[in-house]
């Protein structure tokens, strides 16, 4: 269950790995403790024979469908649910039996926010929305721990990869000198990724 690493590219690394707060996980254990209780209840307050048996049996099974379908499957969810942060792109994936992952590079985002109620504020935990361009526009990213710090991690990122990938004063001066001595494109590309080694 834990977030493949082959999937990162050879210059690739992880900033920031999230799942949904843990908030997502309290009525899962709620349900579990109350189905415990009422097994343990029927096996106490029923008799050991007979109806009782039966009775105790039928408690059972309705505990265990209910923590099946209200425990385990929310936790499988929640431990699928992966958002990892690299320093190339966004990388939201989900799914237990299936998968579905959605990479958004961060040359490509184009906004995003944090939104917090107040009881998300009292748990440190809230909503990021990444815009991006492209036709599928905005991921909500739910349940996100210290989503404020996470929105800043990300502007941080975004701002370093543009960085990264714009030209300074001096390249673009000697860019436009180039061509007006009439060097084609590719020749100055060239000799930018060789200076930039």
């Amino acid at each position: 269950m834990a977030f493949p690493e082959d999937v990162l590219t050879q210059d690739e690394h992880v900033v920031s790995h999230l799942h949904p707060h843990w908030k997502a996980l309290i009525r899962p254990v709620v349900v579990l403790v109350l189905a415990i209780a009422a097994v343990v209840a029927g096996l106490v307050f029923l008799p050991s024979t007979g109806a009782g048996t039966i009775g105790g049996w039928v408690i059972a099974a309705i505990a265990l469908v209910l923590v099946v379908v209200f425990s385990v499957w929310p936790y499988l969810v929640w431990r699928t649910t992966h958002y990892l942060f690299t320093n190339e792109r966004v990388l939201l994936q989900h799914g237990v039996f299936s998968r579905d992952r959605r990479d958004i590079p961060l040359g490509r985002i184009n906004d995003h926010s944090m939104n917090q109620r107040f009881l998300e504020r009292l748990l440190g935990c809230g909503t990021l929305t990444i815009e991006s361009a492209g036709e599928r526009g905005q991921s909500v990213l739910v349940d996100i721990p210290d989503v404020e710090k996470v929105q800043t991690t990300l502007y941080e990122l975004v701002d370093a990869n543009h960085d990264k990938h714009s030209l300074g004063d001096g390249e673009m001066r000697e860019m436009l000198a180039d061509m007006s001595e009439g060097k084609p494109l590719r020749e100055q590309q060239s000799k930018q990724a060789q200076q930039s080694k």
